[in-house]
C-alpha cells in the first residue's frame, strides 16, 4: 500500500519541491537588491561626506533608494516572510536614524 501511495503522490511532491525552489530563488533574488540598495546608500553617505554631490543631490537619489527600499520591504512582508531579522531591521529603519553628515 505505501508503494502505491508514493507512486500516486510523487508527481504532486515533485510539483511542491519545483515550487519551493522557484520561492527560494525569488527571495534570494529580493535579498541581493536589497543588499545592492543599501551598498549604494553607504555610497552615497561616503560622497556626501568627500562632497562629491551636494545636499540637494543627495536628498533626492538618498530618498529614490530609500523608497525602493522600502518596497523591497512591502514585496517581502506581502509574501510572508516576517522573520525577526525584517523586523529588527523595519524597527531602525534608515529614514529614522539615517542624519546627513554637514561640512
Amino acid at each position: 500500500m505505501l508503494l502505491v501511495d508514493d507512486i500516486l503522490l510523487s508527481p504532486v511532491r515533485g510539483i511542491t519541491w519545483v515550487f519551493k525552489q522557484i520561492h527560494q530563488l525569488a527571495e534570494e533574488e529580493l535579498e541581493g537588491e536589497a543588499d545592492r540598495i543599501r551598498d549604494s546608500l553607504t555610497e552615497l553617505y561616503m560622497m556626501l561626506e568627500t562632497g562629491e554631490i551636494s545636499e540637494e543631490e543627495f536628498e533626492r537619489r538618498e530618498t529614490e533608494l530609500l523608497d525602493k527600499l522600502d518596497a523591497l520591504n512591502e514585496e517581502d512582508d506581502i509574501l510572508g516572510n516576517s522573520d525577526d531579522e525584517d523586523q529588527e531591521v523595519e524597527e531602525e529603519s534608515p529614514r529614522e536614524t539615517a542624519k546627513p553628515v554637514s561640512k
